[in-house]
């Protein structure tokens, strides 16, 4: 019997043929191949991992490809059909290649290196449906894509596509559309049939782009969809100088809203640039994950390149709040990267961080500083922000006011702010998912810190919740990390793990989900895989506000396999790091028992009860009655000879 490796993941889907491949290998056969195989190796290829795809095959006269995210399998279309314009100019344009090209999102099943399924099968039915030199979109695709890319989409309605049981809805990008974004690195030059109209197309693309700038929606951050834009990055075309924005910017900046500059390589090695550049590239896109973030891509930023930094300029040129800019300097086997948050209104400096490491592995180096980094300016922007005086809040300023809430250490009173000001944003736009799933998570993570007298109530509103968020935006990163929380506070990790796990693949960098999953592996007695996975978190984001729970964890693993001086350690990091969770004071009662100081276990135990509330820690039987069962035998084992015997230790009674 073998066991099926296949799984399932959301993807958005590019699938790509020439048009009549058939007609032109018979009348060329070789020069056909060839030039096939010349635009897949220089152009297409490139291009897709450019926009952080990969190539799934390639058949004789196509090309499948999967993105994680819709606007980079957009882009990449995008940029594909543009830069085809000016190949193959010098033959007759009847023995031209061409490209169609359907994009889908969809569920797809993953098997070794192939993928499956209708999300893949719409896109090959799109495809065929484009006409030469255009891009066919699913409807779920254009929903996500909004205004945050300059093209021009034509809806052609609902389309009945071969083997699929429904109706799909189509948009058209139009080829004119297509050529409003210049492909970055390829010849600018018109093509035959562009150059009269090339002055026209390009005041076009201009007045979409300020148009999508104007209207961004200041009150909440999803599209029209009503989906959260995690995934995405905010475009703007890459331009030689000053982006053109600056003819017509928005009124007021989008609130979180930011440019990462190019870092600026200060080794005396040019060669080491490609470093800097990494840092860059990788910042701009852990930073599009973070909710209501507004990014400025990648290839208008890097316009600015070896330019004077004027940031209030910069500002106004591309309408955004913040400007981030650093630099690499490598130095022997040392490398240092510095970086600034500057405010683009004022010019004022926000926040500096530098980082010192020994030369290694640099791949892994640029991982790690690129993770901290955008975890660290994520509750830098959210905190600045929260902190903007406003006489007539609205959804978006409730809820970053919550998250600036979650940023302070976990208390009874700052978790009670953070449902509060969650549920003001509710009750100004009940089907905002992102309100539904903050909320829903501040009343799981109070559950989870033993910080509620009402643990039944809140875990039923944040299922409630959680149900309508995924309901509305089924691959929501955050959705999936609280459904994650709700399930290990009610200690059923199996199901918990999945929901992480799921979060995961949306978005690599969630510090927090990898202590959760830890824990999860420890109740299923998978004890050695803890620590490696909660040091993990720390490194991506060691001023976290859950910083102590991670300690803790430490501390309760070496706890549990007998190193008390090792778990008192971590535990007391914890205490200071969280001195308000019950839950570590307790630990480290038993900590300090185990080890003989049964003063300070007897004052730690005394604590945890008064943080915990009435009748909490009262007996070892009590404690046992919510947790136990869910434990693996090896893991109650663990907990028998090490926690529970030092509360015992500690003056716990059995009953």
């Amino acid at each position: 019997m073998t066991t099926s490796t296949a799984t399932r993941r959301l993807a958005a889907i590019l699938a790509a043929d020439v048009v009549g491949y058939s007609r032109l290998m018979g009348a060329d056969e070789e020069g056909t191949h060839e030039r096939f195989k010349a635009h897949l190796v220089g152009l297409i290829d490139p291009k897709i991992r450019e926009h952080h795809g990969r190539i799934v095959k390639t058949t004789g006269d196509g090309v499948l490809a999967e993105f994680a995210s819709v606007v980079d399998a957009v882009r990449c279309a995008g940029e594909i059909q543009r830069a085809m314009v000016d190949r193959d100019v010098d033959l007759a344009e009847e023995r031209r290649l061409r490209f169609r090209i359907g994009i889908n999102l969809g569920d797809v099943i993953v098997d070794g290196g192939d993928i499956y399924g209708d999300g893949v099968n719409i896109a090959v039915r799109l495809e065929g449906l484009a006409t030469p030199g255009s891009i066919c979109v699913s409807g779920t695709v254009r929903d996500h894509i909004g205004e945050r890319l300059p093209y021009a989409f034509e809806d052609m309605g609902e389309q009945s596509v071969k083997n699929i049981a429904r109706p799909v809805r189509v948009y058209a990008l139009r080829p004119e559309g297509g050529a409003a974004a210049p492909a970055p690195g390829l010849p600018a030059r018109p093509s035959r049939h562009g150059r009269a109209i090339i002055g026209t197309v390009a005041a076009a693309a201009l007045i979409v782009v300020c148009f999508a700038w104007w209207f961004w929606p200041t009150a909440t951050f999803f599209s029209r969809a009503g989906k959260p834009a995690d995934q995405a990055t905010a475009s703007a075309s890459p331009m030689p100088t000053a982006p053109a924005a600056s003819v017509l910017r928005p009124a007021v900046a989008p609130r979180l809203s930011i440019v990462v500059l190019p870092f600026t390589n200060l080794s005396s090695d040019p060669d080491q640039q490609y470093f800097a550049d990494g840092i860059t590239e990788d910042l701009t896109t852990d930073l599009s994950r973070i909710s209501d973030m507004l990014v400025i891509s990648r290839n208008t930023a890097f316009a600015y390149r070896n330019k004077p930094v004027d940031t209030k300029q910069i500002g106004r040129e591309l309408g955004v709040r913040y400007v981030l800019e650093g630099s690499v300097r490598r130095s022997g086997n040392r490398l240092r990267v510095t970086t600034q948050l500057i405010d683009a209104e004022t010019d004022s400096h926000l926040w500096t961080e530098r980082f010192d490491r020994d030369m290694g592995d640099l791949f892994v180096l640029q991982n790690e500083i690129t993770s901290r980094l955008a975890n660290a300016l994520g509750a830098e922007l959210v905190a600045a922000e929260a902190a903007r005086p406003t006489d007539t809040p609205d959804v978006l300023d409730y809820i970053l006011r919550g998250r600036a809430a979650l940023l302070k250490p976990a208390s009874r009173d700052s978790l009670a702010e953070a449902v509060s000001l969650f549920e003001h944003a509710l009750s100004l736009d009940p089907r905002s998912v992102e309100a539904q799933a903050r909320l829903a998570g501040s009343l799981a993570g109070r559950v989870l810190n033993g910080m509620t007298d009402s643990a039944a109530a809140d875990l039923a509103r944040a299922d409630e919740l959680i149900d309508r968020a995924l309901a509305a935006s089924p691959r929501y990163a955050l959705a999936h990390v609280v459904k994650g929380d709700a399930m290990r506070a009610r200690n059923r990790c199996e199901e918990a793990i999945l929901e992480y796990e799921s979060a995961l693949v949306s978005n690599s960098n969630l510090p927090g989900v990898l202590n959760g999953l830890g824990l999860c592996k420890l109740s299923g007695g998978s004890i050695d895989e803890v620590i490696p996975l909660v040091e993990q978190a720390i490194r991506r984001s060691p001023l976290d506000p859950q910083i102590g729970t991670w300690y803790a964890s430490i501390g309760l693993v070496h706890l549990l396999q007998s190193r008390t001086d090792e778990a008192k350690v971590w535990l007391e990091k914890g205490r200071s790091a969280g001195p308000a969770k019950p839950f570590i004071r307790a630990e480290l009662a038993a900590a300090y028992a185990l080890g003989g100081d049964l003063d300070r276990a007897a004052t730690e135990l005394a604590e945890a009860r008064r943080l915990r509330g009435e009748g909490s820690f009262s007996s070892i039987a009590k404690m046992k009655r919510g947790v136990w069962r869910s434990l693996s035998p090896k893991t109650r084992a663990l907990y028998e000879a090490t926690y529970f015997a030092g509360l015992r230790k500690a003056g716990m009674p059995e009953e």
